[in-house]
């Protein structure tokens, strides 16, 4: 197909001298994208902490190499779009309770789903369009996962 194949689907496509940016709602949807990987990073870190067994602890740190998987992919596709480095910022505040944190987890990876796949459908190229619905797949697992454990936990615990 194309001697080099990745360098075909990263690299930046330019318009005269400028960057293309042929849709700056596909690029602030990354942006977006990778502060919410950037920000599940840091609660799933917080959750793994508290959480009340090893296994527990440790499937939440599997789930959270997929997010670092994904915030790196996501940062590298904003990269090669726009010609900068994205920002990362947190934008949500993870719980400071077990219970609370593993439901907010969920909710937090179910409404990701169906953004990703809103992104996957507006990106022209074929690879963008293929990381994002891979994360969107990767994110409804996490979601049962995190459903999982919410429900496992008793009610009547919620300190920790």
């Amino acid at each position: 197909m194309y001697p080099n194949q990745y360098y075909y689907h990263y690299a930046p496509q330019h318009n005269s001298t400028y960057p293309m940016l042929n849709d700056t709602q596909l690029v602030n949807d990354i942006q977006k994208a990778i502060n919410a990987e950037y920000s599940a990073v840091a609660c799933y870190e917080k959750l793994a902490k508290m959480a009340p067994t090893e296994d527990e602890k440790n499937r939440i740190l599997e789930i959270q190499k997929d997010e670092i998987r994904h915030l790196e992919e996501f940062s590298k596709i904003y990269s090669h779009l726009t010609g900068r480095k994205p920002s990362y910022q947190i934008i949500e505040e993870c719980p400071d309770n077990y219970r609370a944190g593993i439901e907010f987890a969920f909710k937090d990876e179910q409404e990701t789903v169906d953004s990703y796949l809103e992104i996957a459908d507006k990106a022209n190229d074929l690879m963008i369009k293929e990381r994002f619905r891979r994360a969107a797949a990767d994110e409804q697992n996490h979601a049962v996962w995190f459903l999982f454990f919410f429900f496992k936990k008793p009610r009547h615990n919620t300190n920790k």
